[in-house]
């Protein structure tokens, strides 16, 4: 019997178990995907603790990002055989050995990407791609503020927002972090906990600010990331790891010099086929060129989901972790 973790109730770390699922047959357009690694990311955390709520309800078998190998492939379905491998990043529950899944949300990985950095790289990568490619289009002579820097996203941003051309600004927590921001893209990186980033910014750019700030922490980093834009500069908020962002007034972006600001989904920005296939292209040719290192820094077992989420938590991770069945 094939296993996947579940959760019944929402809570802490401890509510994820363990448990045998069968992941049935696939039905017309479906294929089931014998997965070889699981991306572990805070958005799953979110799906846990029920500030996002389950599309489905409960149980759910949560994880949006994993890579493996077609196993048996539904009516229907073309461009894929038994044996190739795929990776995709939702819908959700990827926490599993096994799934069926709509072949119409697979990419097929190319030879120059591993199973663990196309599980890594789905969600974190292709939100990276959004973000700097169409969010935001970062072009040479950018300026960009990036927080969370040695997080999964960060530092793929990082080596993406350098190669494009811009100065690459982070925010991290600690000195083993802040070294590791630096070594992947970061031109200048801030610790946060001993300096006041808004300051910092002033000070680097000499006053100048930037042009994009992109921020997935939410109300620690509120509003100090307008403060950090110049007049019509975009404040991208693409997550929420300390908390959602209060409500404010919208007056605040004229006071601030006319800023912009958006909340953006990856999930939009692929809906299209089309726009699946593109993105996932421009995210694998840039690992496959080493333009783009995918740094798996942590790996579990998918038994020991508890422990990952638990780590991932208490920011003691760096890079990405994957869950390996």
């Amino acid at each position: 019997m094939s296993k996947a973790v579940r959760i019944h109730a929402h809570g802490g770390p401890e509510v994820l178990t363990y448990e045998d699922a069968d992941p049935g047959k696939p039905g017309p357009g479906q294929v089931l995907v014998a997965h070889k690694a699981i991306g572990l990311n805070f958005i799953d955390v979110y799906y846990r603790t029920g500030l996002y709520p389950p599309p489905n309800g409960l149980p759910l078998t949560p994880g949006g990002e994993a890579a493996g190998v077609v196993k048996e492939i539904g009516e229907g379905v073309g461009g894929l055989k038994v044996g190739d491998r795929v990776a995709y990043t939702t819908p959700l529950g990827a926490y599993a050995e096994e799934r069926v899944i709509a072949a119409d949300r697979l990419v097929t990985v190319p030879d120059g990407v591993t199973d663990e950095q196309a599980a890594a790289s789905m969600l974190k990568g292709l939100t990276a791609e959004y973000l700097l490619r169409r969010t935001f289009a970062v072009k040479p002579g950018d300026t960009i503020l990036f927080h969370a820097a040695a997080g999964g996203v960060g530092l793929i941003a990082g080596q993406w927002a350098k190669h494009l051309g811009a100065t690459v600004i982070g925010t991290a927590g600690s000195a083993d972090k802040v070294a590791l921001a630096k070594s992947h893209g970061y031109d200048h990186v801030i610790d946060y906990r001993e300096t006041d980033f808004v300051a910092a910014v002033k000070d680097i750019t000499g006053g100048k600010l930037c042009d994009v700030v992109y921020d997935s922490v939410g109300k620690d980093t509120f509003p100090g990331s307008l403060d950090c834009l110049k007049p019509r500069g975009m404040f991208v908020s693409f997550g929420q790891s300390s908390g959602p962002i209060p409500p404010f007034a919208m007056s605040i972006l004229s006071q601030k010099g006319s800023l912009y600001a958006t909340r953006p989904t990856l999930f939009t920005y692929i809906a299209k086929r089309q726009e699946l296939e593109e993105a996932a292209a421009a995210l694998f040719s840039v690992i496959a060129d080493g333009t783009v290192e995918i740094v798996v820094n942590q790996r579990h077992r998918l038994a020991d989901a508890a422990r990952a989420h638990a780590d991932l938590e208490a920011r003691k991770t760096t890079g990405t972790t994957v869950l390996i069945p």
